[in-house]
C-alpha cells in the first residue's frame, strides 16, 4: 500500500472516530478548527488521487448531483403509527390494559423523548448504508438515501467488529433550534422566505432532489427503533440502544428505564419540566415495553403496536419582543433570570413573563434585551423562550451580564460546584426570607391560613418578620393597620400561626426549605428518626442508608442541621414551642398488624385523603410506599385505583378497602 493510500485510509478512519465522539458520545476531543483541517487534508488527497475515491468517504457529505425523482420504497417491516393520548387518565388506562395482557408478569418501561421531526428508516447491509427512506404511508415511502448521506451524524459504515449482516434502524431526522436561527439569518441575507419552525425545514429538506441543498441545512438524526435485522444479540430496548452507540449510530438521548408503569408516568411530568434544556423540539414522550419477548406477545393492531404509546402535550408558540431580563431570588437562594415580554396571547392567556432558568441558558440561546423571541408553552409548564429570531436583530444589542451580587442583599453570588445554578449564600437575604415564609405557610408545610403573599410582603419589608421564629412572636397590635388587616383578621391570623406549632416533624422538615427536601423526603426522615434531635445526631452515612435518601439529600440535610443558620433556626423554633417530634410510635409495634409492613395506598378513598391514611400507617409502625413491588404487604385501594391495583392483583398481594383497613388496624 502506498503512503498516500495509507494516509487517506487513516484520515477517513480518524474523521469517522471524531464523528462518533461528537455526534454519538457528545464528547469531542478536538476543536472544530482541527476537525475541519483533517477533512480539508483528506479532500485534497482524494482530489490528487481520484482512483482512491470512495462513496463512503466523510468528504462526500456535501452531496452528489441531483437525482431525477424520488423512488418509492416498500417497507419490508411496516412503519406503523403510534397510539397517543393527551390525558394522564388515558395514559394510566393504557398501562392497565398492557398489565391485563401480560398477567402476573413484571413489565419494565422505557420513557423516551418524542422528537418533533421526520420519521425515517436506514438499512445497513454488512455494515454499509445501502438505503434510507421516509415513512410515507407506513408501507411505502420515498428513497432519500442521497439526502441522508449528507447528515454528519449518520455513519456511512458502521463501527466495531460485531456488525450485524442486516440492520434496519428507525429514527427521526431533526434540526436544532440553534441551526434554525443560523438558517433564517442566511435566508434573510439572501432575501428568501424564512422558516417558521424546525420541522418544516426537515420535512422539506429530506425530500429535496438536490442533496447539496440538504447538506447545507445541518440536519441530524436520532435512532430509536428497529425494523428488519439479522444476527442481533440483544433482548431489550436498553440493550438495543447501547448496541447502536457501539456501532456509531446516534441513539435517542435522555432515555430512562422504570420498574413499573406508575413510576414511568411520574417521571414523565418531571421530564416535561426540563424540556427547556433541549436544543431541539419535542412534541411528547414515548413509553415502551423494554423486553422484546413481551413486545412480541403484545403484538400490534392494524395501525399501531400495543407495546408503546405516545404521551403528547399541546404546544403553543408566539412571537414577541423581550423588553428586559431581571433576576429573582428563591427560597434556597437560587437566582433565576426572568424575561419581561411585550404582552402576547399564548394558549388563551396574556403572557408577560417567561422563564430563562439559568445563566447558561441565556448564553446558549444568546438572548438579549430588545430581541424578538419565540415563546413556547407546553402542557402545564410555565412559558419559556425557545429561540431568538436573530434575523430580526437590526442592530447590535448588548449581551445580558448576569449579576455578581445579590440584587436584594448585595452578597457575592456563588455558583453550584459542577452545576449551572447561581445562588445567594446569605440565609438572611430579604428575598429568601420572603420566599421561605411563603412556603412555610403553605398547606403541605405549616398550613397557616390567612398568611398570603401580599401580607408576607408587608411583614418582611417592614421588618416585623426576619425569621420563622418572628412569625410566632407576631402580636395583634403589630398587624392592625397593615393593608387590609383589622382587629378581627389580625386576631385570626395570630391564632392560625399559634395553631401551626403542632403540625409535627414531617411538615416542619418540609417547611424549613432544606435543599432537596420536599414532602416525600420529609415524611421518610420523620418516620425513620421520629425527632429532630435524633435526626441531627445522625451522620451523613446513616442518613444516606435510609431507603429513598441518597448521598446528595443526606449531605444537604446534614449540612443544614449543622450550619450556624440551621442550628439557630431549630433552637429558636424549639424555644417558641414548635413541635420537633413525629407522631408517637406505639410502645409495642410488633403487636400491631402494620408493624414492619410495607403498604401502598392508591385511588380515591371514601373518607380519608391519601396523605392522611399514609400518616396513620406510619404512626402504626408501617411504611407507606409509593409503588407496588414484590416487597409490598398490603394495598389499600379506592375508586380509580388503576395500574397499582392491577399489579397488586397480578402479584397476589392482599388488597384492602378502606373499611377492611380499619378492621385490620382495630385488631390488637
Amino acid at each position: 500500500m502506498r503512503d498516500s493510500e495509507r494516509e487517506i485510509a487513516a484520515l477517513r478512519e480518524e474523521i469517522r472516530a471524531h464523528d462518533r465522539k461528537y455526534y454519538v458520545q457528545a464528547a469531542p476531543v478536538i476543536s472544530d478548527l482541527e476537525y475541519d483541517r483533517l477533512v480539508e487534508r483528506l479532500r485534497r488527497l482524494e482530489a490528487e488521487h481520484p482512483h482512491l475515491a470512495d462513496p463512503d468517504s466523510p468528504t462526500r457529505r456535501i452531496g452528489d448531483a441531483p437525482v431525477e425523482g424520488l423512488v418509492p420504497v416498500v417497507h419490508q417491516a411496516p412503519m406503523l403509527s403510534i397510539d397517543n393520548t393527551y390525558s394522564l387518565e388515558e395514559l394510566r388506562a393504557y398501562g392497565d390494559r398492557v398489565a391485563r395482557l401480560l398477567p402476573g408478569e413484571t413489565i419494565e418501561w422505557i420513557v423516551e423523548l418524542k422528537i418533533d421531526g421526520v420519521a425515517v428508516s436506514l438499512t445497513y447491509e454488512r455494515g454499509r448504508l445501502v438505503q434510507a427512506a421516509t415513512r410515507g404511508n407506513g408501507r411505502v415511502g420515498d428513497d432519500i438515501t442521497h439526502n441522508i448521506r449528507t447528515l454528519s451524524d449518520v455513519p456511512l459504515r458502521l463501527a466495531g467488529e460485531n456488525v450485524p449482516p442486516l440492520l434496519e434502524v428507525r429514527g427521526e431526522v431533526y434540526m436544532t433550534n440553534a441551526d434554525l436561527v443560523l438558517l433564517n439569518e442566511e435566508q434573510r441575507r439572501q432575501g428568501k422566505e424564512l422558516y417558521a419552525n424546525t420541522r418544516n425545514v426537515v420535512a422539506g429538506s429530506v425530500r429535496l432532489l438536490d442533496p447539496r441543498i440538504c447538506a447545507q441545512r445541518r440536519l441530524r438524526l436520532f435512532c430509536h427503533g428497529i425494523g428488519r435485522a439479522e444476527g442481533l444479540a440483544v433482548s431489550t430496548h436498553m440493550q438495543f440502544l447501547e448496541m447502536l452507540r457501539q456501532l456509531g449510530l446516534p441513539a435517542t438521548p435522555h432515555v430512562t428505564l422504570w420498574p413499573d408503569f406508575e413510576q414511568a408516568v411520574v417521571h414523565c411530568d418531571s421530564l416535561i419540566e426540563r424540556l427547556h434544556e433541549l436544543n431541539f423540539e419535542v412534541d411528547g414522550l414515548v413509553l415502551k415495553v423494554n423486553r422484546f419477548d413481551q413486545r412480541e406477545r403484545l403484538g400490534s393492531t392494524s395501525k399501531a403496536p400495543r407495546w408503546l404509546i405516545a404521551y403528547k402535550f399541546e404546544k403553543y408558540e408566539a412571537v414577541t419582543r423581550l423588553l428586559d431580563i431581571r433576576v429573582q431570588v428563591g427560597k434556597t437562594g437560587t437566582v433565576t433570570p426572568v424575561a419581561d415580554l411585550e404582552p402576547v396571547l399564548l394558549a388563551g392567556t396574556t403572557v408577560r413573563r417567561a422563564s430563562l432558568h439559568n445563566a447558561d441558558e441565556i448564553a446558549r440561546k444568546d438572548v438579549r434585551p430588545g430581541d424578538i423571541v419565540v415563546v413556547e408553552k407546553a402542557g402545564k409548564v410555565i412559558p419559556h423562550i425557545v429561540r431568538v429570531e436573530k434575523h430580526e436583530r437590526k442592530e447590535e444589542l448588548p449581551q445580558f451580564v448576569f449579576p455578581t451580587l445579590c440584587p436584594e442583599c448585595a452578597t457575592p453570588l456563588v455558583q453550584d460546584e459542577g452545576g449551572v445554578y447561581i445562588r445567594c449564600p446569605n440565609p438572611t437575604c430579604p428575598a429568601q426570607i420572603r420566599e421561605r415564609i411563603r412556603y412555610f405557610a403553605t398547606r403541605n408545610a405549616m398550613d397557616i391560613e390567612g398568611l398570603g403573599d401580599k401580607l408576607i410582603e408587608q411583614i418582611v419589608s417592614t421588618g416585623l418578620v426576619k425569621s420563622y421564629g418572628d412569625l410566632y412572636r407576631l402580636r395583634v397590635d403589630q398587624l392592625v393597620g397593615l393593608d387590609r388587616m383589622g382587629q378581627k383578621s389580625s386576631g385570626n391570623l395570630v391564632a392560625a400561626i399559634l395553631a401551626s406549632k403542632d403540625r409535627g416533624l414531617a411538615r416542619l422538615l418540609n417547611a424549613l426549605s432544606i435543599r432537596h427536601v420536599g414532602i416525600r423526603v420529609a415524611a421518610v426522615l420523620a418516620e425513620r428518626f421520629r425527632s429532630l434531635d435524633a435526626l441531627t445526631a445522625a451522620s451523613v452515612e446513616q442518613l444516606s442508608q435510609v431507603l429513598e435518601i441518597g448521598p446528595v439529600i443526606a449531605n444537604s440535610v446534614h449540612e443544614f442541621l449543622h450550619s450556624d443558620y440551621g442550628r439557630r433556626t431549630i433552637a429558636e423554633l424549639a424555644s417558641l414551642g414548635v413541635t420537633m417530634q413525629g407522631p408517637p410510635q406505639i410502645e409495642s409495634p410488633r403487636a400491631t398488624p402494620l408493624a414492619g409492613k410495607t403498604i401502598v395506598v392508591t385511588g380515591e378513598l371514601p373518607r380519608r385523603k391519601r396523605d392522611e391514611i399514609e400518616q396513620l400507617i406510619q404512626q402504626l409502625g408501617g411504611r407507606a410506599a409509593s409503588s407496588v413491588s414484590k416487597k409490598t404487604d398490603f394495598v389499600v385501594a379506592g375508586e380509580k385505583a388503576g395500574s397499582k391495583l392491577d399489579k397488586a392483583q397480578a402479584l397476589g398481594i392482599r388488597v384492602l378497602t378502606e373499611d377492611e383497613f380499619d378492621d385490620l388496624i382495630a385488631q390488637q
